[in-house]
């Protein structure tokens, strides 16, 4: 695959023609439908197997190959040209695709209400072939240690029918949030946890969940040696039974960091006891927060390159969303809530409104501005397929066991397709 950021002046058959390919193929592939024209800035992903690069100033196929991991002789047969011979710049070289490190991947998916909406179905088996687990979200722990299901009319048909493993996502909310008290009570009374971990070994043995995932969120701090105590019985249990086990971490830089979504969860202890762990890399740009990124990735390393110093890279999923905001100006404190859209619907407002999308160095997110009808201003922070192509040169740069996106239901058709491009998905037997 490869990425091309539209310039002005630019259009789909021009675009098409630079890299040999039909406009339908890169209208397709970006599903390119319902976004009425191509907007400045706009990252479109080529269906081409491997990439072109242009010659620029001071480049050598030494210097070329370095940067692809492709020798120089490899470039120049491929390319018809001598490798002794100047390089002329603005020269379109072919480069071919290197190798796909295995990684594993994992999507949650929330239904609300009563049922599975046709939506989220749909977007589950868009998804399933791509991943290494599916976990719907989520089995909430009751005082008692008993399990309220969430609605899953045909999830785990589909996670099967698609080779991926259905995820058990256990967490501690309640009355919409995740709450501290319940918390202390599932992590302080061995009676719950007793009924708590027969739940799960039912809902291992019937309904066929190879991966118990633990969600406790907004744990009191003096609860963290409970936790602890309370996975250790939970892994035997799990092992046990032939399932893996996982949790998900708040995303932390130290393990001193102070406040409630940080100091119950011990990273050294985590990645000793769990087979893997879902770091939740985002919401830095929030729906009641001002307008940035929701996962900017030198945030993001910083959290990972913490991790790393708590536990090995193959325990260690990158959380990612799968979303983007749009804020309406100006931000106020307990304000106006800004408004979950999808890649696909950020661009659409931007080509709406004839905006230019720019793109933020630092984060490696793209973002705009617009005035709607009312004349109000607008910010737009979303994904596209130069953050998360940056997230996966991320991944492969730290040797990390995969990724793991929050969630599915919004559309970002170029996510998949980069996915496979970058990376051979692991898949496990569903059981």
């Amino acid at each position: 695959m490869q990425i091309h950021v539209v310039a002005p002046g630019q259009s789909l058959y021009s675009i098409a023609r630079t890299y040999s390919v039909t406009p339908e193929a890169i209208a397709q592939a970006n599903q390119l439908a319902d976004i009425p024209y191509l907007v400045v800035g706009q990252a479109l992903v080529i269906p081409i197997t491997g990439q072109y690069y242009w010659v620029q100033p001071g480049d050598s196929l030494w210097s070329i190959g370095q940067r692809f991991g492709v020798a120089p002789a490899e470039l120049a047969r491929i390319n018809g040209i001598p490798q002794t011979a100047p390089l002329t710049v603005g020269l379109r070289l072919y480069i071919p695709p290197g190798p796909r490190p295995r990684k594993e991947a994992n999507a949650y998916v929330e239904p609300f209400g009563e049922s599975v909406s046709a939506n989220l179905l749909a977007s589950a088996r868009e998804a399933v072939p791509h991943l290494t687990y599916l976990a719907p979200f989520s089995y909430r722990v009751q005082r008692d240690g008993s399990l309220q299901a969430p609605p899953l009319d045909g999830l785990l048909q589909i996670a099967r029918e698609g080779g991926a493993v259905p995820m058990l996502v256990v967490t501690n909310l309640e009355e919409g949030g995740f709450s501290a008290s319940l918390g202390q009570a599932i992590l302080n009374d061995q009676a719950v946890q007793d009924r708590l971990l027969q739940e799960i070994q039912r809902l291992i043995r019937q309904m066929g969940f190879r991966d118990v995932h633990f969600d406790f969120e907004f744990l009191r701090p003096q609860d963290r040696e409970a936790y602890n105590r309370f996975l250790r019985r939970a892994a035997d249990l799990v092992h046990a039974e032939g399932a893996l086990i996982s949790t998900a971490l708040a995303p932390k830089v130290s393990a001193e960091q102070a406040g409630q979504w940080y100091e119950a969860h011990d990273y050294a202890f985590h990645g000793q006891t769990v087979d893997f762990v879902v770091l939740m890399t985002y919401e830095w740009g929030y729906s009641g927060g001002p307008p940035m990124a929701v996962s900017p990735i030198d945030q993001v390393r910083r959290v990972l390159d913490f991790a790393l110093t708590q536990m090995p890279a193959e325990k260690i999923m990158m959380g990612q969303n799968l979303y983007g905001y749009d804020w309406t100006l100006p931000y106020r404190p307990g304000g106006e809530f800004a408004r979950a859209i999808s890649p696909q619907e950020a661009i659409r407002i931007a080509a709406q409104r004839g905006v230019a999308i720019q793109f933020d160095a630092t984060a490696q997110a793209p973002f705009y501005r617009y005035v709607d009808p009312q004349g109000r201003t607008h910010e737009v922070w979303f994904e596209d397929a130069r953050s998360i192509q940056a997230k996966f040169d991320l991944m492969r740069e730290l040797g990390l066991r995969g990724i793991s996106y929050w969630k599915l239901g919004l559309a970002f058709p170029q996510n998949w397709l980069l996915l496979e491009d970058n990376f051979t998905v692991v898949k496990r037997a569903a059981g």
